[in-house]
């Protein structure tokens, strides 16, 4: 059992009292293209810095919660891979940073736009070997997008490099089954208190704690994706700068549809009508919009069974409607499964709220996202709304109680709204 010692706990009190800082869908596109040893270097070292901050946010919240929710034992398991997380980051073997690299690093720093950071600043995690007393460094999200071309790195870089990418993939693979395993400790809070629905500042840690879940997986799985080699073609890393909605959304439909056909036992489930334009495209991250789309043709076809029942002939059609705006592109899926009555609907962004039959949760299912096979979770509207507004979307549903629901998914085409960071 892994335990946080004193001074690991004072290291994070520390690191925590820092900003984080937030990085824009265009700016990781921009750093990412073409990327050299000297710019995969400069992001290594923004994430050495970056990742220690936003890690201890997490400690720092997940000790203090509300109604002895830290206590629970589920709660305590996700603390501590956060702080080894931490711990694995700061304490990244100072001996990869050979004296070229440092100084490499110091003539990188010198090429920015330079600002001062406080005194204290918890550049730590630098293991450039500089002092904190009146020591200066770039502007963070500066050097996230500056990306450095046109020069000869060592091959000290490669292998520093190399370890980097490998040690946060490790860092990522830990935190798979943080999900569920937070909501596991949500049931142990519910069933210790006998509540059915947890309170609203239970609901807000929760939003807060997977919206940073997302940007720090956004920031590692972007950094590996760079690290295996070239990528497939119109992606940088694992940005898509044209993503094409229709393909999208149909490779959606298929999943949904056989996901609903296998849950129910159907020959043949509701349709799905599509109308989006073929050629629609836009840079977004596809796993993200899978995820999304996914989730809410579940629902809608959920809704639309349990109406007319599994005998029925001919379910009425579900449709996904697509339109482009100079900021937005708009998703709206509209079906005719009974609706919610209006004083339901807050509740469906609320975390562990199902009005299907509970399912178990196993930390092992699907880790590193969180898919139910149908419904039973309560995660899938909420953690898609978070999805959404991870890069200045959103996600809104309206509905008519005694005929459907209509949900709206905004997603933002001009890809310059930094992360919302908690």
């Amino acid at each position: 059992m892994y335990r946080i010692t004193p001074q690991l706990s004072e290291k994070i009190k520390h690191f925590a009292t820092f900003p984080q800082t937030g990085v824009s869908l265009r700016q990781m596109v921009m750093f990412g293209q073409n990327p050299t040893q000297g710019t995969l270097f400069k992001a290594s070292q923004f994430l050495s810095e970056e990742l220690p901050i936003r890690l201890a946010h997490r400690v720092k919240e997940l000790e203090n919660l509300p109604y002895n929710l830290s206590d629970m034992p589920s709660i305590i398991r996700v603390k501590n891979w956060y702080a080894q997380s931490f711990q694995d980051i700061v304490e990244f073997p100072s001996k990869e940073m050979t004296p070229v690299l440092k100084d490499i690093t110091r003539t990188m720093n010198k090429q920015t736009d330079m600002q001062t950071l406080p005194e204290n600043s918890p550049n730590l995690a630098m293991p450039n070997g500089g002092s904190q007393n009146g020591r200066r460094a770039v502007s963070l999200s500066h050097r996230y997008h500056s990306a450095m071309d046109g020069a000869e790195w060592p091959v000290e870089m490669h292998s520093y490099n190399e370890k980097f990418t490998r040690m946060i993939e490790a860092v990522k693979r830990r935190h798979d089954p943080v999900v569920t395993t937070v909501a596991q400790g949500i049931l142990e809070f519910k069933q210790q208190k006998n509540l059915h629905i947890v309170d609203t500042d239970v609901q807000a840690f929760l939003d807060r704690f997977y919206m940073s879940r997302i940007g720090i997986r956004m920031l590692i799985g972007q950094h590996i994706a760079l690290n295996k080699g070239p990528s497939r073609k119109d992606y940088v890393g694992i940005i898509c700068t044209r993503t094409n909605l229709a393909d999208m959304a149909q490779e959606a439909i298929d999943n949904a549809k056989f996901i609903c056909e296998d849950y129910y036992g159907l020959f043949r489930g509701p349709e799905v009508h599509l109308h989006c334009k073929k050629d629609l495209e836009f840079m977004y991250v596809p796993s993200h919009l899978s995820h999304m789309l996914f989730e809410l043709l579940k629902n809608s076809l959920r809704a639309v069974v349990e109406q007319y029942g599994t005998e029925c002939d001919e379910y009425p059609p579900i449709k996904l409607i697509v339109a482009q705006g100079k900021e937005d592109i708009a998703i709206k899926i509209s079906d005719e499964g009974g609706g919610i009555p209006r004083s339901g609907v807050p509740l469906v962004w609320t975390y562990m709220y199902t009005t299907a039959p509970s399912q178990h949760l196993d930390p092992t299912f699907d880790k590193s996202d969180f898919k139910a096979p149908m419904a039973g979770f309560g995660y899938g509207l909420p953690i898609s709304r978070l999805y959404a507004r991870y890069f200045g979307g959103d996600l809104k549903l309206i509905s008519m109680e005694g005929y459907g629901t209509d949900v709206y998914l905004h997603l933002n085409r001009i890809s310059n709204s930094d992360e919302p960071l908690p």
